[in-house]
């Protein structure tokens, strides 16, 4: 059984710092996002999609808005129902439905599945986060695309700030970041301060993974190829790689 009680299960977590996460810039480039997604998984208007951890609905109801049938899965509550709010101002909709992604899953069930803007590596162990793929290579039709974007230990490592602050959201943001044993994972610490002065913390480790290590857990997962690219625009993933995103197909 998954363990309960994890920080990204938190409602309260995400209330207070999904303003912070899914600033006007993050969701400014989601309908870039979702072209990409349609594109790299050569996918046709009507065809179904898996958003795994859709959060506010960024790329669910972008997608949803290039003619896909989709499908929203999220632990936290108020991000989906603002998800639904943002599909109906948007007149397009979306199945949304509240799991666990190391549970969920459909059998053959869509054409491609998403897990975006790292929201991977979180787990409390690495069979946890496998689960989670596991789940989504079941739920893909054969010949279906699965597109993994998150922090790889080769980004984490180029991009390493010890931390910095800014202002966002009405509040100013302190970060500290740290290296878990040989990089193996990144910790962040998040300081929010508002206007009033009360301050808010909270500090979590995301477990880092290299780009050939990924790919080579999910051939052996049973997908039948998987690429690694830099970028939605399938750049090189070399020293100017911006992100990591694996593409496999089932």
């Amino acid at each position: 059984m998954p363990e309960t009680g994890q920080w990204f299960e938190s409602e309260d977590f995400w209330l207070n710092y999904g303003p912070i996460m899914f600033d006007e810039e993050r969701w400014a480039e989601a309908k870039g996002v979702a072209e990409a997604v349609y594109s790299i998984a050569s996918l046709k208007k009507g065809a179904s999609v898996l958003d795994a951890g859709c959060g506010p609905g960024r790329i669910s109801v972008e997608l949803s808005m290039l003619g896909l049938d989709v499908t929203g899965v999220d632990m936290i509550q108020p991000y989906l129902d603002a998800a639904r709010e943002t599909a109906l101002d948007e007149e397009t909709d979306i199945e949304l439905i509240k799991a666990d992604l190391r549970t969920f899953c459909r059998p053959e069930q869509y054409d491609a599945a998403v897990n975006l803007f790292t929201s991977f590596g979180y787990c409390a162990t690495q069979e946890e986060d496998l689960k989670i793929v596991e789940n989504i290579l079941r739920s893909l039709k054969p010949g279906g695309t699965f597109i993994l974007e998150c922090v790889s230990r080769e980004t984490a490592i180029r991009y390493y700030t010890d931390g910095e602050w800014f202002e966002r959201a009405g509040k100013t943001v302190l970060t500290d970041f740290s290296v878990v044993g040989a990089w193996e994972g990144l910790r962040s610490r998040w300081i929010l301060i508002d206007k009033d002065g009360k301050r808010m913390e909270h500090e979590f480790v995301q477990r880092l993974y290299s780009a050939p290590e990924l790919r080579d857990r999910l051939l052996r997962m049973g997908f039948s190829k998987a690429e690694i690219y830099g970028g939605f625009e399938r750049q090189p993933y070399d020293q100017n790689a911006r992100t990591m995103v694996l593409v496999a197909v089932k």
